[in-house]
């Protein structure tokens, strides 16, 4: 069996949601999958605008929020249900959550005060409106399909905004409600990013939780696959929009991916591939418009890691704008043990979480999000040392396993950046990354000379894939 994971520009119009079900239909003829879908696309960002416009007490903005919701998915109704009677029907099912979002709307303006719990059971709305349609429009296409409310087996800790799941009760709740449903042939539809705590609130796993849910619910369930559906051929060499010539990886590691999702590929949530890790589940990136490409295979399979597919020194280059460097110099750092638990506990303080380091006897640079830090923690910096800041820059890392048995990378890195202005250099701990940071108006020409060095020779034939509808 296979869980299947649908984005929300693979379920964000009539048209992509039918592309969705034909695939789904495909797969339901080999075996009986569990479809996991995220939020029409878009969705997800006006539930948030409806919530923090509840929360300021602009009603009438909020109510009208409200009212879009409900309009795109009672469209989409129309669009994909050809039965009068399942239209009138789920369009009452519409029409209820609407009433209860509307409902939350007042309450929150009532109160005059928007929790992270109230948040959690906003962007809920999403999901359950996403998987409600489709489900009725496989059953009116005649698919032997079933709703399952999430909320009831993946049962989370009370962490609004970012819940994690009480693994074992989940894996029993799994076996005990889908599993049966699967063994019979069924096709599961259900939600992914949203859970609910024992006693029935309802939480959200953070935004782009979908790839999680997918990736624990086929572990809970012992799959065999784990399908990301998204509207790209897989993961790519680099962000296309940087290197219009970027191509599909065909196969890469779980530690590679893991240190991309992490380092700024949007493909992946940065959570999915523990769960897949742990089982040795293969997880496969797919186009739902181009489903017959390869698309990306990752898995520490050895026997799916030989060959040429895999022989590439550089899988990827990662970027993560909106970044900011924190140079600090202290006396204090010279031969005293202690210092950098003491620096790092600051950041722990103020919950802001270090992206990049690099360190010398007396000083340290690091990076963080540009949106992240306050100036009370400038502030508290200030008493270790000087501090200064480096606003508007970028980092870039080039990612791939074979980086670690490999001599002369760091020169091939640095000839191709030879007309950038490196602002730091980092070796990851993990020895599969190289990083450094640039300032965000040279991002483009460093990844686009990097793309060239490494990927533009003969010795990658085979190893990548150009996308689908690329000549």
């Amino acid at each position: 069996m296979a869980v299947m994971k649908f984005g929300g520009t693979s379920v964000g119009t009539a048209g992509a949601m039918q592309q969705a079900i034909s695939l789904v239909s495909r797969e339901a003829g080999k075996a009986a999958p569990l479809v996991v879908l995220s939020a029409c696309s878009g969705i997800t960002n006006k539930l948030v605008q409806i919530a923090d416009a509840a929360g300021r007490s602009d009603l009438e903005e909020a109510m009208r929020l409200a009212g879009e919701v409900r309009s795109f998915h009672l469209n989409l109704i129309d669009e994909l249900i050809k039965s009068d009677e399942l239209k009138k029907e789920l369009a009452d099912t519409v029409e209820q959550f609407s009433a209860r979002l509307e409902m939350l709307v007042k309450g929150v303006d009532i109160v005059g005060e928007l929790t992270e719990r109230s948040r959690d059971m906003f962007c809920s709305f999403g999901e359950l409106f996403s998987t409600t349609v489709f489900a009725a429009a496989m059953k009116d296409q005649g698919l032997n399909a079933e709703w399952v409310d999430v909320r009831k087996v993946m049962i989370t800790d009370d962490n609004f905004g970012f819940a994690r799941p009480l693994n074992d009760l989940c894996e029993a709740n799994a076996m005990l409600m889908i599993a049966p449903l699967l063994e019979k042939g069924t096709t599961v539809i259900t939600q992914g990013y949203i859970g609910s705590t024992k006693d029935g609130r309802t939480t959200t796993l953070g935004r782009g939780g979908s790839d999680f849910s997918a990736a624990l619910l086929g572990s809970w369930l012992n799959d065999n696959a784990i399908q990301i559906w998204t509207d790209v051929d897989g993961v790519m060499t680099c962000d296309p929009r940087l290197v219009p010539e970027a191509r599909s990886i065909r196969v890469m590691t779980f530690s590679e991916a893991a240190e991309l999702a992490y380092l700024g590929a949007k493909v992946l949530h940065p959570d999915t591939i523990a769960p897949a890790v742990q089982k040795n589940i293969p997880v496969y990136v797919l186009n739902s418009w181009h489903p017959d490409a390869k698309g990306t295979l990752i898995t520490n399979d050895p026997e799916r890691l030989s060959g040429k597919s895999y022989d590439g020194l550089v899988k990827s280059i990662a970027v993560k704008k909106g970044q900011c460097i924190i140079n600090m110099r202290s006396n204090r750092m010279f031969g005293r043990h202690g210092f950098m638990n003491e620096l790092f506990g600051a950041f722990a303080r103020f919950g802001v979480s270090v992206e990049m380091i690099s360190t010398s006897e007396v000083s340290v640079s690091l990076t963080v999000d540009e949106k992240s830090f306050s100036e009370e923690l400038i502030q508290h910096l200030n008493s270790f040392g000087e501090v200064d800041i480096e606003h508007n820059v970028a980092t870039v890392s080039v990612v791939g396993d074979n980086l670690r048995l490999s001599r002369g990378v760091a020169g091939r890195i640095f000839n191709a950046l030879k007309d950038v202005n490196l602002r730091m250099i980092s070796q990851g701990a993990s020895e599969i990354n190289v990083g450094f940071v640039v300032q965000e108006s040279e991002v483009v020409t460093a990844v686009r000379n990097l793309h060239r060095e490494f990927f533009s020779g003969p010795e990658d034939a085979g190893i990548f894939e150009t996308p689908a509808g690329t000549p």
